[in-house]
This record gives C-alpha cells, sequence and structure tokens, in this order.
C-alpha cells in the first residue's frame, strides 16, 4: 500500500475539508436560489424544488461515497471528485442562464401544466444534482481515512459531523449577507468553487510524486479551467441579451434591473416578465395600475385627497407615491419596502422626493410594530408568483383595517388575474371582503392586474364621485372617469386565506400556468404544423 501523503497524517486537513466542504454546499444552494429566481420566482415552491434536488444529491453522494471508500480507499479519489465538483460549480455562471432558457424554451411548447415546477426541477438537476452529488461523498469518504480504530470510530465521526455542521452554517450567513450583496451570484460561486479547488490541489502537492497517487496533471488541469470560468462567468448579468441596461444588480432579497427610455425608467425584480415600479420622465400617468389605484384619496369620505395620509406596504421605487404627490399635492405619504437597495435605487434613478419617508421592514411588521392610523393604505408587495403568505391572510387584512382611519379605504394591487373558480384573486378579494364591508374591483385593460378597493364606509362610492367631479386635471379627470365606468361591487364567495393555510404559491402557479399557455398558443400552433423551421420563420 502506498505510504499516506504528509498532508493526511494530522487529521486537521480531513476536518477542514469536512468543514469547507459543508460550506460549500450551503453555498451553493443559496447562490441556486438566486440563479433561479430571475427566471422563475422565489417562492415557497421553487426553494422546496432547490432543497429537494439538492437532498437527493447529497443522499446519493453519500451512498456512493460510502461504497467507493470501503472499496478502494485512496484519498486520491475523494479528492479527483472535489476538483471536478470545483470545475462545475465555476462553470455555473458561464453556463447556468443558458441552460434555464434552454431547458425552458424546450419545456415550454410541451408542458401544459406546472411549467414553472417542471422547468425550475429540470434546471436544478441539470446544473446542480452532479457537483452536490460528488460533494454528498465527502463525509463517508472522510470518515474511512479519518478513523483508525474502532475505539475512537464515534469521536471522530462525531467531530467530522461537527465540523460539517459549522461549515453548513457558516455557509448559509457568508452568502446572503456577504458575497451575494457585495459581489453578486456569479462571484459567490467562482470563490466557493476555488475553496473546494484549493483543498484538492493542497492535498495533491503534498501527495505528488508516491505510487499509486494521481499526480499534478489533474491539479493543473483543475485549475486552468478554474481560471478560464473566472474569465467567462465574471458577470452580473442575468439578462445577457439586454445590452441598454441602466442598471443591472442583486440585493439580499432580489435581483434588480433598471431600464430606461425616452419616456420612462422601468424597475423589474424578474428577467423574464413583469414590471415592478415606473417613472415617468414627463410626469404623467403611466398606463398601469398605478392609475387605477388614484382613485383610493378619492373615496376616503368628508377628507380632500392632499389632507390624507398614505401608507404604501410594498414602496417599490414609489410610482404611487410620485403620482399621489403630482395630483394632489404635498401629502403626507409614508412607505414601507423590505429592499433597502430598492429604496436606493428610488432616490437615484426614480426621483422619489427626499421629503418621503421610507422604513425599510416587512409590511406586516412594520403594522404591528406603530399605533398610527391611515386613510388610505396601499398594499402592492405582490410579485408575479411571490405572493407573502402573511401578506395575504385575514389576519393580515384586520391589521390594515385597524390602521385605517375613520372612513379609510385600502387599496390593493392584485396582479395575476386568473380565471375560473378558485383562482387566487378570487381567494383575496373573498378573504378581503370578509373583513370590510364594501368592496370594490376594476380590471386595468391590457394587463393582468386588478385593482381592489375596500372600506367599512358604505358611502366610499359616492365620495369617489363627488370627488372625481371637482377634479381639475383633465387627464387624471379622464382616468378617474374610466376608473368610475369599470369599478364593479364584489360579490363575496366562502374562499379564505388565514395564517394557517394559504397556498398562494400553488394558486399564483395555476395562473402562471395560463398565463404562459395564452402567450405561447400562437408558436405552439406553428411548432406543431410547421415544426422547428416554422418557428425560426416565426421569429
Amino acid at each position: 500500500m502506498a505510504k499516506k501523503p504528509k498532508i493526511l497524517n494530522n487529521k486537521i486537513f480531513l476536518y477542514l475539508t469536512e468543514f469547507f466542504a459543508g460550506m460549500s454546499v450551503m453555498a451553493v444552494e443559496l447562490g441556486a436560489s438566486r440563479l433561479l429566481a430571475p427566471y422563475f420566482s422565489s417562492s415557497q415552491i421553487v426553494w422546496t424544488i432547490i432543497i429537494g434536488t439538492i437532498m437527493i444529491a447529497m443522499a446519493l453522494g453519500n451512498i456512493y461515497g460510502g461504497r467507493s471508500a470501503d472499496k478502494n480507499p485512496d484519498p486520491g479519489k475523494l479528492y479527483t471528485r472535489m476538483l471536478i465538483a470545483a470545475v462545475w460549480i465555476a462553470a455555473i455562471p458561464v453556463v447556468g442562464k443558458y441552460i434555464i432558457l434552454g431547458i425552458s424554451a424546450l419545456l415550454i411548447f410541451s408542458v401544459n401544466s406546472n411549467f414553472l415546477i417542471i422547468a425550475a426541477f429540470a434546471a436544478c438537476m441539470v446544473i446542480f444534482v452532479f457537483p452536490l452529488f460528488l460533494l454528498g461523498t465527502v463525509t463517508p469518504s472522510l470518515a474511512k481515512y479519518s478513523v483508525g480504530n474502532l475505539e475512537e470510530s464515534g469521536k471522530v465521526v462525531g467531530t467530522l459531523g461537527a465540523f460539517n455542521t459549522i461549515g453548513s452554517i457558516i455557509g448559509t450567513f457568508v452568502p446572503t449577507f456577504v458575497t451575494i450583496p457585495a459581489v453578486g451570484t456569479s462571484v459567490t460561486f467562482l470563490i466557493f468553487a476555488g475553496i473546494l479547488l484549493a483543498l484538492a490541489v493542497a492535498y495533491f502537492v503534498s501527495a505528488r510524486g508516491k505510487k499509486g497517487i494521481p499526480n499534478m496533471g489533474k491539479a493543473a488541469a483543475a485549475l486552468l479551467c478554474y481560471l478560464l470560468c473566472c474569465g467567462l462567468g465574471y458577470s452580473d448579468s442575468f439578462a445577457f441579451w439586454e445590452t441598454n441596461l441602466t442598471y443591472e444588480g442583486e440585493s439580499v432579497y432580489n435581483y434588480l434591473q433598471v431600464k430606461e427610455d425616452d419616456r420612462s425608467v422601468i424597475l423589474s425584480t424578474n428577467v423574464l416578465f413583469g414590471v415592478q415600479s415606473i417613472y415617468m420622465k414627463e410626469q404623467g400617468l403611466t398606463g398601469m395600475y398605478y392609475d387605477y389605484a388614484m382613485a383610493a384619496p378619492l373615496m376616503v369620505e368628508e377628507k380632500a385627497p392632499q389632507d390624507c395620509r398614505v401608507l404604501i406596504l410594498g414602496m417599490g421605487t414609489g410610482t404611487y407615491a410620485t403620482q399621489c404627490r403630482k395630483y394632489y399635492g404635498d401629502m403626507d405619504i409614508q412607505g414601507v419596502e423590505i429592499d433597502e437597495k430598492i429604496t436606493a435605487l428610488s432616490r437615484e434613478y426614480f426621483h422619489l422626493p427626499e421629503d418621503v419617508p421610507v422604513t425599510t421592514y416587512d409590511g406586516r411588521a412594520f403594522l404591528n410594530a406603530v399605533d398610527e392610523k391611515y386613510d388610505v393604505i396601499m398594499v402592492d408587495a405582490y410579485q408575479d408568483i411571490t405572493i407573502p403568505f402573511q401578506m395575504s391572510s385575514v389576519e393580515f387584512f384586520n391589521l390594515v383595517k385597524q390602521h385605517l382611519a375613520e372612513g379609510g379605504v385600502m387599496v390593493v394591487n392584485m396582479n395575476m388575474r386568473g380565471s375560473g373558480e378558485g383562482n387566487i384573486n378570487q381567494y383575496l378579494a373573498d378573504t378581503i371582503s370578509s373583513v370590510f364591508g364594501e368592496v370594490w374591483t376594476v380590471e386595468v385593460p391590457g394587463t393582468t392586474n386588478r385593482e381592489l378597493f375596500a372600506s367599512d364606509n358604505q358611502n366610499m362610492i359616492d365620495s369617489f364621485h363627488e370627488g372625481r367631479a371637482v377634479l381639475e386635471d383633465a387627464n387624471l379627470y379622464d382616468m378617474m372617469e374610466r376608473a368610475a365606468f369599470a369599478l364593479t361591487k364584489y360579490e363575496q364567495g366562502d374562499y379564505l386565506l388565514t395564517d394557517d393555510k394559504a397556498p398562494v404559491e400553488l394558486l399564483g402557479m395555476r395562473v402562471i400556468d395560463e398565463l404562459i399557455g395564452n402567450e405561447v398558443a400562437y408558436y405552439k400552433r406553428i411548432y406543431e404544423e410547421k415544426g422547428i423551421q416554422g418557428l425560426l420563420e416565426a421569429f
């Protein structure tokens, strides 16, 4: 048997291998969520898929690692697997985004339901399962190499487990609070790939020249591939096809993209769809749901809009606040936004007035922390499928109601208008109707948005008609005329969301499937009739 490399004579190196392997697994898991979120959202469903596939990979790796170590207890085999895992992880920033879009393009024409689930699962399987399978072999392999006799086996295995757990804990916090906000997802993958590579190279340097132990060629080749990935993969761009972005970056919570043209500045937190905020350079109406939400201050009884106190939960970059200030005067507006980087963008690119305060907090937690009352509370915290369940329940809307002044109005932007019985908007509207006496809705033409207005004031619509009749701005007057024509009193049903049961992700998934189906129906027909060539000609 070949002599053990000097670096393995002290178990510290093996423990460090366990520590950094555990750290890297968690870092890759968190990186996976950030890689997928701009395309598939960051909902609980996507997190479930990520965790599930990674657990599958780790379980299979544990089985294979143990059997391999029993069959051939050569540490070189393990560190070779770590070399491969390191190169694979380093390659994720280079090719991961293209794989995601390629898988989505293939599935979108063949999957009729649960598209996001299937596409996210397929992407996870292709991109992340293999390297994490390889890292899953670390623990059983190290146990084999570390245990010298049965008398110390419990101590050694326990110590390995402790190092793995501590590494996993640190690997959870460092990407979230340090590397991803500071240098982005791509560099985070490269950092942890580099750590794994360094461990493997250290082993091979120690083992060089010994019979039966892999030579430095493997390490040199892996290092070359890693450096190549560093050169090609250092990119913050998730929307790699865009060439004119004003800003693209990441925060603790979101992928952030700012796009600008001659008329407007737009914030998106999803690569493929969705506009979260917009600023009109001519400071006119947006043509979006914000315009319809302008009806809310007019619904407050016996109070002029300019005298209303407004709270916006889900401030974004302040589109609604900016419009209220423009059309209704110097209103008292308070914003709540969980992502402080979005607030920073609002000041830099979207001209949010400095005298509009924004609190960095979760919307529901903010309501629990303050005793203030407001005339208008706007709830605009729903992004594509990512609907926070804690801001969609009976308990939440009761909390909103407690913070409304007498005659106050809540306006909610529901951005996924579904069809059929029991869709997400029906659940939300029924839940709100169980809390408020008056609920009215309006569909926003040309979008999937629906605005909902709720109050315990039975005269809210009369107040609205009285208020809009005396509007002086012609554009706002015309807009409110359209809103008045489209307003419909909501008839309450029996669908409720509670803190205990709020399946908002699954309900949202149904709407996403419907929206995707409607969007690609035309191209599906072309594909069925003319195949790939027909699609290429259509584009």
